[in-house]
């Protein structure tokens, strides 16, 4: 890879599903991506090399931004359009750019999963004082899947909510590791979580060094 700038994470996901789309919609800063839009969603170090990046995607495709954030360690962001085309050509852009191929990409790796049954009404109000997706209902199932690098926790997201008909409580995908928060009941969090689970880990790419 020629480029000083490491690519974190880098994926291309298809068919965004109703719930993750209408979540992204109420969080994000740009365009608001839709049902059965397709997203690429990068992570990148340093943080500031998402800003010339983004420019290229941009000017090379018929994309919209999304997301642009520069956190503490990393850049984050998310293009979107209904053709899947059209970011397969952003994405090949910002890979031109650096002199890199989807293999130069970290592959993701599982921190953690828990799942709380019959959630207790007082660490249900808790998360739902910072939560940005559907509220936490007491009694109801709590599953947490938390991934490395963090924006890889998308992908997990997405399939959930095409496994098993569960809600999306909250999804954070800055930062060191990436969370997911998601709700239902237990046979339906243990199958989005299982399924999440195995999306993230039949992501290929490079040991994080």
């Amino acid at each position: 890879m020629a480029s000083d700038i490491t690519i974190r994470a880098l994926m291309q996901i298809d068919n965004l599903q109703p719930k993750f789309a209408a979540y992204n919609g109420a969080t994000v800063q740009g365009s608001i991506p839709l049902s059965g839009d397709t997203v690429l969603i990068g992570e990148l170090a340093p943080g500031n090399g998402v800003f010339k990046l983004i420019d290229k995607a941009l000017k090379a495709s018929a994309v919209e931004a999304t997301s642009q954030i520069v956190e503490r360690e990393f850049g984050f962001f998310i293009l979107r359009s209904p053709s899947n085309a059209e970011v397969s050509a952003a994405r090949d852009a910002i890979l031109a750019e650096l002199g890199a191929s989807m293999s130069d990409r970290v592959k993701p790796a599982v921190a953690s999963t828990q799942i709380i049954t019959s959630v207790e009404p007082y660490q249900a109000q808790l998360l739902n004082k910072w939560r940005k997706g559907s509220l936490l209902v007491p009694g109801q199932t709590l599953g947490i899947l938390e991934v490395a690098p963090a924006a890889y926790i998308s992908i997990a997201a997405n399939e959930a909510e095409k496994s098993a008909e569960i809600d999306i409580v909250e999804v954070r995908a800055v930062g060191r590791f990436g969370r997911l928060f998601i709700s239902g009941t237990e046979n339906s969090v243990a199958t989005a979580i299982e399924a999440a689970t195995k999306a993230i880990e039949a992501v290929d790419g490079r040991a994080e060094k």
